[in-house]
């Protein structure tokens, strides 16, 4: 027992040295570091010039020249939303500003022609990213046309072609749509929502909630941003520098200039086609991505307007 005890006398007198030596340690680390100043912070692999913070909004918001109700604290909720998830989503911000330099100018006077106000061109970005995307639904190209409503207003849909994927016949097509919604709620921005809704829902939305204009209805959850999107979009796009974004004209994606061919009859083979111009098939097709096929049936004799790129602008078989 008296050996157990002195044991464990020796044991916590060892304890209470380590503790003094290793506060003592401590003492010095700390004189050391008030001499040096702090130890360098450890590398986060972010740049010290990136700061994360709030958006300041412009008081001016207006869509297709309809002012925005931003005294509304809700109002303010949604498109603070929008302008955060857009501003630091900043890679596709940036894709957005490479494309719409090269499809805006194509876009833009078609919409003009057809009395459609400018911001217009901001729901084709909303709606596809200037892509030819096809949604869940098969709502398909820039203007996410339905096939039921191409054919409606006149575009060709088969296997063979889809015009849904023809830039500026779309363009003519959302033009004209827009244009009739306009006539019939007598709101640009609530002609907006009907193109991303529909009809039938906004008018059950309108009857059962009593309310006649965008802002004062409840929507579900995409319509319910869609209109805010676009006014994120529009404001970024139009004033990148003042959101963080810079980007030089040499970063933008350009327009190929082409001429159009004409053609009035069945074409068997669209690489052979290509061959005739010095392109190839993928380069035919990303000018036309209306054609369908690697081929064109065309039995009825009808006078298609291909486009090729001019010569210089790519090389092919490199």
């Amino acid at each position: 027992m008296r050996l157990l005890k002195n044991g464990l006398m020796v044991l916590g007198l060892v304890c209470v040295l380590s503790t003094l030596v290793f506060a003592v340690q401590q003492e010095l680390k700390s004189d050391e570091e008030d001499k040096s100043g702090p130890a360098p912070a450890a590398d986060t692999n972010v740049s010290p010039a990136y700061r994360i913070s709030a958006i300041d909004i412009p008081a001016d918001l207006n869509f297709a020249g309809e002012k925005v109700p931003q005294e509304d604290p809700e109002i303010m909720e949604r498109i603070d939303r929008e302008f955060l998830v857009n501003t630091y989503w900043q890679s596709n911000a940036l894709l957005l500003m490479k494309r719409a330099h090269k499809y805006f100018p194509v876009i833009e006077p078609i919409l003009a022609k057809n009395g459609i106000p400018d911001d217009f061109k901001y729901l084709a970005v909303a709606e596809s990213g200037l892509q030819n995307v096809v949604s869940p639904a098969g709502a398909t190209g820039f203007w996410q046309i339905m096939k039921a409503t191409g054919k409606e207003y006149g575009l060709e849909i088969n296997d063979n072609v889809d015009e849904r994927y023809h830039l500026e016949k779309a363009t003519e097509v959302a033009a004209r749509y827009l244009n009739r919604y306009k006539d019939k709620y007598g709101s640009w921005t609530l002609a907006a929502a009907v193109y991303n809704a529909g009809t039938g829902s906004i008018d059950k939305y309108m009857d059962i909630q009593k309310a006649e204009g965008y802002y004062d209805l409840l929507l579900g959850q995409e319509t319910g941003r869609y209109v805010f999107r676009i006014l994120a979009i529009k404001e970024i796009l139009s004033n990148p520098e003042k959101y963080g974004f810079q980007i030089e004209k040499k970063d933008l994606y350009e327009n190929v200039p082409t001429f159009q061919v004409s053609v009035d009859t069945a074409v068997s083979n669209f690489a052979d086609f290509a061959a005739q111009y010095e392109i190839n098939y993928k380069i035919l097709k990303r000018h036309n991505p209306w054609l369908r096929e690697p081929h064109l049936n065309n039995a009825s004799g009808k006078m298609y307007q291909i486009s090729i790129p001019l010569k210089g602008y790519y090389k092919v078989g490199m």
